[in-house]
Parts: structure tokens; sequence; C-alpha cells
């Protein structure tokens, strides 16, 4: 079952195996930090990065971030170790990479069956084989542990041959079907990494761009991403206006029952309601 809606704006990808990384960690505003046993990783490294994966949260320091483990595929040599191990590490989530079918989906729920009821299964969307299963994928939503998504853009590009460049005309369809899909089956979904981390103009404009298609936040690469994307996916001042004002007229006596009244001059439906309310929810929880 899919946690209460939180604060997911930014999502810090740290490679386990840097222990420098991991203490930096505590002290970052990330709303969650996800270690990384996959990319960030060399083979030869793979066994020692998951032990200080492990151990990072039993040392805990974390604050209020959600931590999250990426782990490597179950097809590969190390996949059900890091499964294995992430299911007793206290991680809020196990975060696994290229996911394309539902069976695989399945079979990392078999693989942390013994796992405590709360650890969250995270899944990329990564690959090409993906797309054509996005529904498919996010129904499991229902009856497993798989409660998120995360977009991968610089693996589909390299399976599409296109370019990532600013803008990422050649990915657009994409980001939108996923985002549909997540959304149908009552999945969070964070946009993928800008790889730009030293023009943060440009990170600012992609940043936005997620906020646009509807993302809940974005993967960040490099702690000097985390305050714009926070920036970019906080509700504005004028978001909170309108959401103050939708929940304040709702409220009037008058209003009561009603499934549809004037809010500023716009006609409001009790679907405006609800978007109102989680917003005020999620300011309150950056808030404090």
């Amino acid at each position: 079952m899919l946690p209460p809606d939180r604060p997911r704006r930014s999502a810090l990808y740290l490679p386990a195996s840097n222990a420098r990384a991991l203490e930096k960690a505590h002290s970052l505003p990330a709303d969650a930090i996800i270690l990384d046993l996959e990319d960030a990783v060399a083979p030869d490294l793979k066994g020692s990065a998951r032990a200080a994966a492990v151990a990072a949260m039993r040392e805990g320091g974390f604050g209020g971030r959600e931590v999250a483990i990426r782990a490597n595929g179950l097809e590969t040599p190390w996949g059900a170790e890091d499964l294995a191990a992430i299911a007793g590490s206290g991680a809020a989530a196990v975060l696994v990479p290229k996911i394309s079918t539902p069976e695989q989906v399945l079979a990392c729920e078999a693989a942390l069956s013994a796992a405590p009821a709360d650890l969250q299964l995270w899944a990329m969307i990564e690959t090409c084989g993906s797309i054509a299963r996005l529904d498919a994928i996010a129904a499991l939503a229902a009856s497993t542990r798989l409660s998120l998504w995360v977009i991968g853009t610089n693996d589909i590009a390299r399976e599409m041959r296109a370019p990532l460049r600013p803008g990422r005309e050649p990915f657009l369809p994409l980001l939108s079907l996923a985002v549909c899909a997540a959304r149908a089956h009552g999945l969070a979904i964070l946009d993928g990494v800008c790889n730009e981390f030293r023009d943060l103009a440009v990170f600012r404009a992609e940043a936005e761009q997620g906020v646009a298609f509807g993302f809940d936040g974005k993967t960040v690469i490099h702690p000097d991403q985390i305050a714009p994307c926070n920036e970019a996916f906080s509700p504005s001042a004028d978001d909170l206006d309108w959401a103050n004002a939708v929940i304040a007229a709702f409220d009037r006596p008058e209003n009561a029952g009603k499934g549809a009244i004037t809010v500023g001059g716009k006609m409001t439906e009790l679907l405006h309601l609800d978007q109102a309310r989680r917003l005020v929810a999620i300011a309150r929880q950056i808030a404090g």
C-alpha cells in the first residue's frame, strides 16, 4: 500500500562505496537519499558497498530523510544478495533498476517476502521495454510493495539512441505516459536526473518542466542541485493562497454538500478540494 503523501521534492543519489559522501548526506537538505549499489559502484566494490550501505542504515543520522538503497538487478551476480541485505537493513525502500515487465516486479516481491511490511519497493522505469507495459507494471501497486517509480532518462536515451539534451524533446511523450500510468494506480513518481550539475540554469528549467508534467520530485546527482529542486517542487505562495481559498470556501455552511462552487470567479469542484488539501498537507510537512 502506498504510504501517505510526503515531500519527495529531491532524491539524491550517493555511491554507497563513498564513506565521505554517506557522512555528508546527514546534513544535506534532500527529502530522500538513495544509496547506490548499482551504476555508481565498480564490480569489485559491490560487496563492500553493500556492507557500507547496511552499516550506514544501522548507524542512522539521516533525520527525517527517506532513505532508499538502489540494488543491482536480480539478473546480475549481486542482485539477490543486495535484496536480502536491504530487506533487513531498516531502509525505507529498495530501488530496483531496469524494470521492464510485471514479472520482474513479482520476482522482487518474492525475494523480499521476509522483509518488514513497511519496506517499499521502488522501480526504475528506464528501458524501452517498460514503456509498452507501463500500465501492467503500475497495476501491481495494488497487490505488492510497489509504491514509487523513478524515471531513468539516461538509460532510456541510450536504448533509444536518442540524444539527451536540454528540453528533452525525444522523451516528452514517454514522461507523460509514465506520469499518467503512475497516477492511474496511485504510485508516486520521480523525474530523472539532469546531467548538467554545473549549469544550474539548465537544471532549474528541467525541474520546472518536471513540475509541469506532474512529477512529485526529481532525482539529483549533486548537492548543488538540491536547493533549486526543492524550490521548484515546493508549493508556491500563489498555490497555497488558492488552496486555502478553496478549502475555506467548501467549509462555509452554505456550500455543505455541494459538488461544485465558485471560487475566485472560477468553477471549482470536489476534485480541486482534494488537490488543495494535498498541497496544504505537503506544505506543512515541508515547513516542519
